[in-house]
């Protein structure tokens, strides 16, 4: 959490803080599309998790203009933890988690949740923390390991930037006495989040901005029956246009340009680019019920709308986690 509350991004808002630092923050915008009946919670969580760590890491990004602290605005400064040699929570290819950092982390996630309520109550608190814990760490190692090193000019000057940024030292040493941190502390976090912030750059970059897509709409039904009893109108000539608005008057249905792996369900996604402009699919089902999609173009080399190069980025980037999860010896050792 370094700079900044990352756990407000989840949030869809900023969490002022009380101290300058939280100018460092910069909310993104969260991708929308008329796609909504594809959207489904497993995705859901995935996208938040990706997001937790890629909002954290842009937290130290490219230097903001400074502000005032917003002492009337602030979340409750979390709890401090006093550094100990207490064992590492978790070992990552032999490298360890530290008890300090995740206590630290731990107690900022808690206090934007005291500030939020209940939005995330269920979720299970530590493993949510430790988990972006590991991810930061297996980035990182991933730098390390494509040959990026941090030298100690860059990380000087990026401490530099954070304290004019707090307004100075004094300013800046406080804000590390609220959030728990010592300057050896947070200087090894900085450099953590330096090199992980490497490496999710190199991933996200690595999307195209031009791909094959498709229009596509769809008509989302709960029952298969009546799923089939239009797909046999469509079989009999009825236009697709004219069973979409007896069906879906408000046209929820419209999903827009697609590029591949963009849409949540793999079946309608591989269905529609199955076919070609004016064509439509048979029957498909998926965990959100009966659908029929049709094809309105198709076009090999679109540009990516920014909302779904995000999504592909977003995508790309927990694709490589979990592949690095798999490959990794990773052993929990909280209590």
């Amino acid at each position: 959490m370094l700079a900044c509350p990352i756990w407000a991004f989840i949030l869809k808002f900023t969490l002022r803080m009380a101290n300058p630092l939280s100018s460092l923050f910069h909310t993104p915008s969260h991708p929308t599309t008329n796609e909504l009946s594809e959207r489904s919670s497993r995705k859901t969580r995935v996208a938040v998790s990706v997001f937790l760590l890629t909002a954290f890491l842009s937290a130290c990004g490219p230097a903001a203009q400074p502000t005032s602290p917003v002492a009337d605005t602030a979340l409750p400064a979390p709890e401090q933890v006093t550094p100990t040699s207490l064992p590492p929570v978790a070992l990552v290819n032999g490298e360890p988690i530290s008890a300090e950092s995740f206590a630290i982390h731990l107690a900022q996630y808690q206090a934007a949740q005291a500030e939020t309520g209940t939005l995330l109550a269920s979720e299970n608190i530590e493993q949510l923390v430790l988990d972006d814990l590991v991810n930061r760490l297996l980035l990182a190692q991933g730098a390390r390991a494509q040959g990026f090193t941090l030298d100690e000019t860059t990380l000087e000057q990026r401490l530099v930037s954070l304290v004019e940024r707090a307004g100075g030292q004094a300013p800046f040493d406080a804000w590390l006495a609220e959030q728990g941190y010592t300057a050896e502390s947070f200087r090894r976090e900085l450099a953590l989040e330096i090199e992980a912030g490497w490496q999710r750059t190199e991933l996200t970059n690595a999307v195209p901005q031009i791909a094959e897509q498709v229009r596509a709409r769809q008509i989302l039904l709960t029952d298969r029956f009546q799923a089939e009893r239009l797909l046999g109108q469509l079989e009999n000539g009825t236009p697709f246009e004219q069973v979409a608005v007896n069906n879906d008057a408000q046209g929820l249905g419209y999903l827009g340009w697609l590029p591949r792996g963009y849409l949540l369900q793999p079946a309608v996604e591989e269905a529609a680019f199955a076919l070609q402009p004016g064509e439509f699919s048979g029957v498909i089902e998926t965990s959100l019920g009966f659908h029929l999609v049709e094809v309105l173009e198709r076009d090999p080399d679109r540009a990516l709308t920014p909302q779904s190069r995000l999504s592909l980025q977003m995508q790309a980037l927990a694709d490589w986690l979990a592949a690095q999860r798999a490959q990794s010896t990773i052993e929990i050792l909280l209590p």
